[in-house]
């Protein structure tokens, strides 16, 4: 059994971390979700900590055990981090160092567990130069990218940004913990 952090942000693409918690669940992983703000406006803590049976992080500041401080404790638990859907605002916070809630503090206290990075996202997010600077970047520093894919997006245009298919995520993943 490996340790999962789950991260998911605000991308219409959410409903599909909830099937992603759910096949690492019934795999038998640990899996501890932390969702953003905007995660919430798709998808409730309530789904995640039903597939889970974990407590879902939502705040930063919201300490469930006093003697322990949640973030870092959460990073120094995970085996892996996973944050599906990676909107253009996480890419880019996390690229640039910022830790200002939950999600991006826990990937930012990270010491030694893989980050797979699943972008959702419209095409032109996805094909702005300051967008691919960052993955870039992140590519560099070692985190892993799990490639969108091409489709009709929400907001009715086709092309490359929506998440990738459950089943390639899961896949890799379990290809990663296998190494682990």
């Amino acid at each position: 059994m490996k340790n999962i952090l789950l991260c998911v942000t605000g991308s219409v693409a959410a409903y599909k971390a909830a099937e992603l918690a759910n096949r690492f669940t019934k795999d038998g992983h640990n899996v501890d979700v932390v969702m953003t703000d905007s995660a919430q406006e798709f998808i409730t803590p309530l789904t995640f900590q039903s597939l889970t049976k974990n407590r879902v992080y939502t705040s930063l500041f919201e300490e469930f055990e006093p003697a322990k401080v949640q973030h870092i404790s959460l990073a120094k638990k995970a085996d892996l981090c996973l944050v599906a859907p990676a909107t253009a605002n996480i890419i880019g916070k996390i690229a640039g160092g910022i830790a200002d809630d939950m999600a991006t503090t826990v990937i930012m206290a990270l010491e030694h567990a893989p980050v797979f990075l699943c972008p959702a996202m419209n095409t032109n997010m996805y094909e702005n130069p300051i967008v691919q600077r960052n993955i870039k970047n992140l590519s560099e520093l070692g985190y892993h990218l799990i490639e969108p894919r091409e489709s009709r997006l929400a907001c009715g245009d086709l092309g490359k940004g929506a998440m990738a298919d459950v089943e390639v995520i899961v896949d890799a993943v379990r290809k990663q913990l296998l190494s682990l």
